[in-house]
């Protein structure tokens, strides 16, 4: 056979492969069903994602992608240049049924811990605030009273939260203690009838417009961290709204201001009488979900790239054309399959173990922060002018990773505990000064 065959026939069977792999690419981007609306898979499930989920899974996941593309995508714009939460939604998520995720009874769904988790990643790629707003009110207000709280706090708040007809707000943050969480201020003094609180918080998220607000105090009598119901309108309670952020601008974060607000002993939760039973339990699980965040940002963001440098036409070509491009498009899609498959498995073994170490979440979030800031940066990049607008989603996702980088512990804190749990060694605190 002569050279040239040869090179004929090699060329005809990569032709022909190239058409099998072709056909399977396309047979895994077809439209697959769901609720309400048909919802294609995303470019961002290039390792095929999909074949991970069970039924239910897939179920919930398409309920939230549809909503937030057909309800949330469309408005959200107007909401993060104004820098309001957009209220208008709450009556579709009461439709949506998704507050209170994997929480039995009370009006819950009681969805899987998979689930829940693919509801954070659909809502987050078309919006991380609308994502945070379901971690927030689920995964720390409703988890909070569903393991801290009594029977009596659960009936009247769980119901009401599931069904959106209420919203609920965390306070741990503290002007000097965010990510030593355990070096809170705020003081609850036991007084007739009920406690005394007194003290500040910051950055807390629904707080202008939550009808009952979560705040951890210590017991000036044991010095432990006690949990309190505090609801709207009561004596001594004040919010102040944080203006000015540059990211999670829906958000409505706020300082917290309790001074001599009485509550009834009633508002107490009895089953947090420490730090470790009650705030460090709830955020155990909650920092699962809150690894999951920035996976949803990184997905968006690859996928509006992509669309994006396949439209645009620049020296006569797709954008998508060009070395440089596609190098930073599989940057970019490898940091988010990376990602996703970190949170998957650390998600797996707190469905099989009930719970995961510290390092273990921490080194996630650690992770899909970082990594995902690099995404969504080269995701800003190629779009060039447009990626600098909220017109595409790439602006907003480039801008609340940031936030994202930051809170449940911010990357270095969030290493630390990694490095702790790997080394033995402790390196939080700096030596003192002779």
């Amino acid at each position: 056979m002569t050279s040239h065959s040869s090179t004929a026939l090699l060329s005809k069977r990569l032709a022909v492969l190239h058409g099998h792999l072709a056909a399977a690419r396309d047979a895994r981007l077809a439209v697959v069903p769901t609720a309400g609306a048909a919802v294609a898979v995303p470019p961002s499930d290039f390792l095929g994602f999909e074949e991970l989920l069970g039924p239910e899974e897939r179920q919930w996941r398409d309920k939230a992608r549809a909503f937030a593309q057909n309800h949330v995508a469309p408005i959200i714009d107007k909401y993060y240049e104004k820098a309001e939460f957009p209220f208008e939604l709450l009556p579709k998520l009461k439709e949506l049924g998704i507050m209170g995720g994997t929480i039995k009874g009370y009006g819950c769904p009681g969805m899987s811990f998979m689930s829940a988790a693919m509801v954070v990643l659909e809502l987050a790629r078309v919006n991380s605030e609308f994502a945070g707003f379901f971690i927030i009110v689920t995964y720390l207000v409703m988890l909070s009273i569903e393991q801290c709280g009594s029977e009596e706090q659960k009936q009247k708040w769980l119901p009401r939260l599931a069904s959106a007809d209420a919203v609920g707000s965390f306070g741990l943050t503290e002007p000097g203690a965010g990510s030593d969480a355990s070096g809170l201020q705020t003081t609850a003094k036991k007084v007739a009838g009920g406690w005394r609180l007194n003290g500040q918080k910051r950055w807390i998220g629904n707080a202008t417009f939550a009808d009952v607000i979560i705040i951890w105090a210590r017991n000036e009598e044991t010095g432990e961290v006690n949990g309190f119901l505090v609801e709207k309108g009561t004596k001594g309670l004040r919010t102040e709204k944080i203006e000015n952020k540059m990211c999670f601008r829906c958000v409505q974060n706020a300082d917290i201001y309790l001074e001599d607000c009485v509550v009834p002993e009633s508002a107490r939760f009895p089953n947090a009488d420490s730090f470790l039973k009650g705030t460090a339990g709830i955020l155990s699980a909650s920092r699962i979900f809150v690894g999951w965040l920035p996976v949803g940002l990184a997905m968006g963001s690859y996928d509006a790239a992509l669309k994006h440098l396949k439209e645009r036409q620049q020296f006569g070509s797709p954008l998508a054309a060009f070395q440089l491009m596609q190098e930073k498009l599989v940057r970019m899609l490898a940091n988010a399959q990376a990602m996703y498959l970190m949170s998957w498995r650390l998600s797996e073994l707190f469905v099989k173990h009930g719970q995961v170490t510290r390092g273990q979440s921490s080194l996630v979030k650690a992770h899909n922060t970082l990594k995902g800031r690099e995404c969504v940066a080269l995701a800003r990049e190629v779009l060039g002018g447009n990626g600098i607008i909220y017109d595409n989603v790439v602006a907003r996702h480039f801008l609340d990773m940031e936030a994202a980088y930051t809170y449940e512990g911010t990357y270095e804190v969030n290493a630390l505990v990694c490095g702790r749990e790997i080394t033995g060694i402790a390196a939080f605190k700096a030596p003192k000064n002779k």
